[in-house]
């Protein structure tokens, strides 16, 4: 493993935990509107996919996305500016945090309503195997969409076509509140790619290396032609499903042993013991995280908020009585 490799991968989940952190803290403090769906404990599977990804490849997420959004380069500053509402933001402040959204970057928005990004994901698909394009689409969402007809559709689709899709879902056992076993017949969710003759794989994604390793295997496939990829991550969120969700239905002794598999810890502890990274490196990473974040918060403060709400919806003012502009 590169070392280099190793300090960026502990670097993007350490801004993505205190990013999470600053934003929980903001949104108590009323800074931030509307739902609020963080990711702390899912870090490796955003972190090991992008990284895994060409910078020509398409990205399209969930409700859950500011850190897929971290990690794929829209700055910590753009970011919280759009949970804040602000026009500093990567949507203008028009989007918030389920809309994030970098088209220099590939980044083709965080979704709201679940399944959504199936077939957004196929339409990019077909568009790059129309042009014979290299790049793929990395199509994200969660355990709660594979009974969604659109999770079906997507699938049957991309594979009659052999679209360059590869399909991550992020496994974190609960969707909202109901856990995967309670609502779902068939639990293993990589398993229901046979049904379309796909490639497809589970992985521990509280693992950033297995994820990277099992993301890059998954990219190579698709690149070659051969047809989409379902790659499952198991993971799992510390918080609700929301800020407003106490996730008083997992009880303290599982999620404290999940917390002990905490993916931060664990690529800590063995990048020192490996040697991939010293003492002083860990320091000096976790400080420029957290001035990364403190810097966010105060550029989202000081942005102001969007002072024309028909920006982006008609093409120019029209008077509607005479029909002229």
């Amino acid at each position: 493993m590169q070392r280099d490799l190793v300090r960026q991968f502990f670097y993007d989940m350490l801004l993505a935990r205190l990013f999470e952190q600053a934003a929980a803290e903001q949104y108590v403090q009323g800074n931030i509107a509307g739902f609020l769906h963080l990711y702390p404990g899912e870090e490796a599977v955003a972190v090991g996919t992008l990284r895994a990804a060409d910078p020509g490849d398409y990205v399209v997420s969930t409700y859950r996305e500011h850190v897929h959004a971290l990690v794929r380069g829209v700055s910590a500053d753009a970011v919280m500016a759009e949970l804040f509402g602000r026009v500093g933001g990567c949507s203008r402040g028009y989007g918030g945090s389920m809309h994030l959204f970098d088209v220099q970057r590939r980044f083709l928005g965080g979704y709201a309503i679940v399944g959504e990004t199936l077939p957004i994901a196929i339409g990019v698909g077909y568009r790059l195997a129309m042009n014979g394009a290299r790049d793929a689409v990395l199509c994200y969402f969660g355990d709660g969409a594979v009974n969604q007809g659109t999770f079906h559709e997507s699938l049957n689709m991309a594979a009659l076509w052999k679209l360059p899709v590869l399909f991550i879902c992020e496994n974190n056992h609960y969707q909202i509140g109901t856990e995967i076993h309670r609502h779902s017949a068939m639990a293993e969710i990589y398993r229901r790619a046979c049904a379309y003759g796909m490639a497809a794989k589970r992985v521990d994604g509280m693992d950033v290396l297995a994820v990277y390793g099992a993301a890059r295997a998954a990219l190579e496939h698709v690149r070659e032609g051969l047809g989409p990829y379902l790659l499952e991550c198991e993971t799992y969120r510390y918080r609700g499903h929301s800020m407003a969700d106490s996730g008083a239905y997992r009880s303290a002794l599982e999620v404290a042993e999940l917390q002990a598999r905490d993916p931060l810890l664990t690529l800590r502890a063995r990048a020192v013991e490996e040697g991939w990274i010293a003492a002083a490196e860990i320091e000096a990473l976790e400080e420029k995280a957290q001035q990364a974040v403190e810097s966010a918060v105060r550029f989202a403060a000081q942005s102001p908020p969007p002072d024309d709400m028909y920006h982006g919806v008609y093409a120019q003012p029209v008077d509607l009585y005479r029909g002229q502009p």
